[in-house]
């Protein structure tokens, strides 16, 4: 792929500062005088209409007036100013600019209608803009510190992303008291143009940014901002912090679910399926930041502390425990090593107290004995400064000790005055150090929530099992018809018949709209039955009066009947009565009752729910929260995130429930969500589940009109599988052949095709001398995001297992338009039409996806690759970089 669109703005060869100014504290001063004392590696031009000179430099009255290409702008004039100066700039070839400049929002519609002019002009003359209102942009590889914030920044492989400048500001002032230094960082500011999403892309590949903090306050293209939060996650450590975790007001909900979740349980689930870890303060984004630092990554969350402390231990045990960290247990060969090196008075457990009078070598023993306890994850190690302690040697000791590990140790050296040096010497070698057990531990648990989260960010659900097909259109007719009723809420027959659609086991249900019918329905039913009024205006059915369960006879049919009918009109006089519903009462003695739910988020669209179910679901407020589409492995991780999954497996008289049948039930609600995106708000409550399965018991559904969009998965901010993507095709000889989109199982395949390659093959595909695909290129070529690329490999079946015999894919530019394509086929499968036809699906997927040009890179001596394109219409040119590559574009 070519140079990034964003390079400009991270790595521009000019910088015009616009607005620079010789007044003292004035932004446009401080700006300049950052610029100049940071040692920019490139062109720097003042431009102030009223100064021959500012801060000594020559001044320029406008950009025109340089005479000289520009490819930064950064803007410090009043707010009114701006949208002529975004022209100018356009004109002048100025591709990027930042927008330091407040007072649009704070003057109401007229600075709204100076924002939308500056948009308007940037647009037309493709001039990217970060801010308004922002603290600036900082690269400190190249010297570009065009910010106003006064101090001092150190190089270093952090990168800092904020939408406030104030936070920014108090980051940077801490930074290198902690040592900390940083690649990058951006102000955001109000995010008019360029947003979140468009920073992490370029931070994602940049060689210079090594882990990255956001700060969050609000997201506006929360696909794109999944997208590349995903990318970025996939190759580097992503933290987050968001502010805005209670809503102040509530909002009127038809649905348990939508009275349960809330938007930032919603930002939770979404940051966690992307591979990120949230921190909930700036004092905890501090301690990522310093466990960031650090190059030592855990594989799980088991922790062994070692103290010369009892107490502290003990803290560190507590707050452990609080945070969900495991507190490692100790092998019996690790006592036992311990017990040779440590005084007979050591603790003999975790915490491993090494006693007060711990020497540099007693530490040594006991943090080496402990690293190298497989069933140990990580290791906390404590100095509190006693009369024996020597805190710098013992620093030095543990420095020589981490560098022999990939395990991450972390030091709490507690103190100030004693201490400092041996702080100092962790900061030196990058090994996270804190003053309290309690921050240590939270970074520990950073660590480890990184590493639980990467499990999620690898999956990436496929289709479900082509057996028992759901009846997706029957599914959208029935829907199509309530809002043609101008309805948005199901019946519960309706509520039941969708959720049968799509094979989800219901309890039957019938309605009766007379006592007299109401006796004849249960009679066929079979007694004992449960009676429910039926009403499009209530969602508590009991609060209303309207439930009876457990009716035994036909007397007590008749009488529940006209029970129902009077309190109900009692206590919701307004709402409408469509009869009443009757079903068999559902006996399940080992039954336990759960509640499942859909609801649909402003940002995230749909979100899946699972927790404890009945009448007082409100109350206890046990769920878990999941974006879709779900796999098995996510099914069981949200099950897990509840309470009373604790209750679901053997329990005192009762057998654990049929867990498949749960976890199925869990992915075909994950498939409603994906396929109908009509589907607003959905309870199952109460799920019942025992040994012998799941039933949906009581079912509510809301739905409402869904924007037209040729993107069948417009409403998900996770691209499900695009299972509308499989073809069957058969060659000339009877050979079926399966052309579809990649999954992450097929790695095991795709490493066998590769290996299979000849040699001039994989130099063709690789344009070098690769033998094997890597286990980070294996991952990164099956686990994709189909949002922004796409793989179709071409596969059928040899001695019963599935065999790749081919594969194209796309990756989307970052200009979104275009795409760039690659294609191999098999040594022994070529000359067979199978390049053809998997280029043909791969055109069709990419012209659907809304791209308008696809082309890609040949080696001159790939003949056939050459023959194939032009038959497809491709433009075939010589690259100006190489004239052994041939460049092929085609319009789409």
């Amino acid at each position: 792929m070519g140079q990034h669109y964003l390079s400009t703005l991270f790595s521009p060869k000019s910088v015009a500062i616009i607005g620079a100014s010789d007044r003292a504290d004035s932004v446009g001063a401080i700006v300049f005088k950052n610029m100049l004392e940071s040692g920019f590696k490139g062109s720097l031009y003042p431009i102030n209409p009223n100064h021959k000179k500012v801060q000594g430099k020559k001044a320029y009255a406008s950009i025109e007036d340089i005479g000289k290409p520009v490819e930064l702008a950064v803007i410090c004039t009043n707010a009114a100013t701006v949208p002529d100066v975004i022209e100018a700039c356009g004109k002048h070839g100025v591709r990027a600019a930042v927008v330091l400049s407040a007072g649009f929002s704070e003057i109401g519609a007229r600075g709204a209608e100076i924002e939308r002019t500056m948009l308007a002009n940037a647009r037309t003359y493709g001039v990217r803009i970060i801010g308004p209102n922002c603290l600036g942009i900082m690269r400190t590889g190249i010297g570009l510190n065009a910010t106003f914030f006064k101090g001092n920044v150190k190089p270093g492989k952090l990168a800092l992303v904020s939408q406030s400048g104030a936070l920014c500001t108090a980051i940077l002032d801490w930074a290198p008291a902690n040592d900390i230094g940083f690649s990058s960082v951006v102000s955001m500011g109000t995010s008019a143009d360029v947003d979140f999403g468009e920073i992490l892309d370029y931070l994602a590949s940049d060689p210079q940014t090594e882990s990255i903090l956001i700060y969050i306050e609000g997201i506006h293209k929360a696909r794109g901002f999944m997208s590349a939060l995903r990318a970025a996650a996939r190759s580097k450590p992503v933290f987050v912090v968001k502010v805005g975790r209670h809503a102040a007001g509530s909002k009127a909900v038809m649905s348990h679910t939508g009275a349960l979740v809330g938007s930032d349980d919603v930002f939770d689930a979404a940051v966690r399926r992307a591979g990120v870890v949230r921190v909930m303060s700036i004092g905890e984004l501090f301690s990522a930041a310093k466990a960031l630092a650090s190059p030592h990554r855990s594989s799980g969350n088991r922790l062994a502390i070692v103290t010369n402390g009892g107490g502290p231990g003990v803290m560190a045990i507590d707050h452990a425990v609080d945070l969900g960290v495991t507190v490692a247990s100790l092998s019996d060969q690790t006592i036992e090593a311990l017990n040779k090196v440590l005084p007979a008075t050591w603790s003999h457990n975790n915490p491993v107290d090494i006693i007060g009078d711990a020497t540099p070598e007693r530490y040594r023993d006991a943090v080496t004995i402990c690293m190298e306890d497989s069933d140990v994850d990580g290791v906390l190690v404590i100095l509190t400064p006693q009369a024996m302690t020597n805190p710098l040697a013992v620093a030095n000791t543990l420095i020589e000790i981490a560098s022999r590990f990939k395990k991450p140790m972390l030091t709490c050296w507690m103190g100030d005055i004693q201490i400092k040096a041996g702080r100092a010497a962790f900061a030196q070698a990058r090994i996270p150090t804190f003053s309290t057990p309690e921050s240590a531990v939270e970074a520990f648990s950073y660590i480890t929530a990184f590493y639980r989260n990467q499990r999620l960010l690898a999956q990436t659900p496929g289709p479900l099992s082509h057996r028992d097909e759901p009846d997706v259109e029957g599914a959208r007719m029935l829907i199509e018809t309530v809002l043609s009723e101008r309805r948005k809420v199901l019946s519960e027959m309706e509520s039941k018949a969708l959720l049968a659609a799509f094979r989800i086991p219901v309890a039957s249900t019938v309605i009766a709209r007379s006592p007299g019918e109401a006796l004849l329905l249960a009679q066929q039913l079979g007694f004992p039955v449960a009676m429910k009024v039926n009403s499009p205006d209530i969602t508590h059915k009991s609060d209303a009066g309207g439930v009876k369960l457990n009716l035994m006879n036909a007397p007590a049919v008749r009488a529940a009947y006209q029970d129902i009918i009077t309190e109900v009109k009692k206590n919701r006089p307004e709402a409408h009565i469509d009869g009443i519903a009757i079903q068999p009462m559902v006996v399940k003695p080992n039954g336990r009752e759960l509640m499942l739910g859909v609801t649909s988020d402003p940002v995230f669209g749909p979100v899946i729910t699972f927790g404890a179910g009945g009448t007082t679901v409100e109350v206890l407020g046990d769920r878990a929260v999941a974006l879709p589409p779900l796999n098995s492995f996510l099914v069981r991780e949200l099950i897990a995130g509840t309470r009373i999954s604790k209750l679901l497996g053997a329990f005192r008289h009762m057998p654990p429930i049929q867990r498949e049948a749960l976890e199925s039930l869990l992915l075909r609600v994950s498939e409603m969500v994906c396929e109908l995106p009509w589907l607003k708000e959905m309870d199952i409550n109460p799920l019942i589940v025992d040994e012998n399965g799941a039933l949906a018991a009581d079912a509510r559904v809301m739905v409402d009109f869904a924007p037209v969009s040729g993107d069948r998965y417009a409403h998900m901010a996770i691209y499900p599988y695009p299972s509308h993507l499989v073809t069957e095709w058969q060659l000339p000889d009877g050979t079926e052949i399966t052309i579809r989109p990649i999954r992450p199982e097929d790695a095991e395949m795709v490493q066998e095709f590769v290996r299979n390659l000849s040699a001039e093959a994989k130099y063709f595909r690789f344009m070098n001398t690769l033998q094997e695909l890597s286990q980070t290129m294996l991952a990164r070529f099956t686990q994709i995001d189909y949002d922004r690329e796409m793989a179709l490999i071409a596969v059928t079946e040899e001695n019963g297992k599935e065999v790749e015999i081919g594969v194209c894919r796309y990756a989307i530019n970052p200009d979104g338009e275009s795409c760039e394509f690659a294609l191999v086929v098999s040594d022994q499968w070529q000359h067979k039409a199978i390049g053809h036809k998997l280029m043909g699906s791969l055109m069709d997927a990419a012209r659907t996806r809304g791209l308008k040009t696809m082309e890609g890179e040949v080696l001159a001596g790939n003949h056939n690759m050459l023959k194939l394109v032009g038959t497809l219409g491709f433009a075939i040119t010589t690259s100006e970089e190489d004239s052994a590559i041939k460049r092929v574009t085609r319009s789409l």
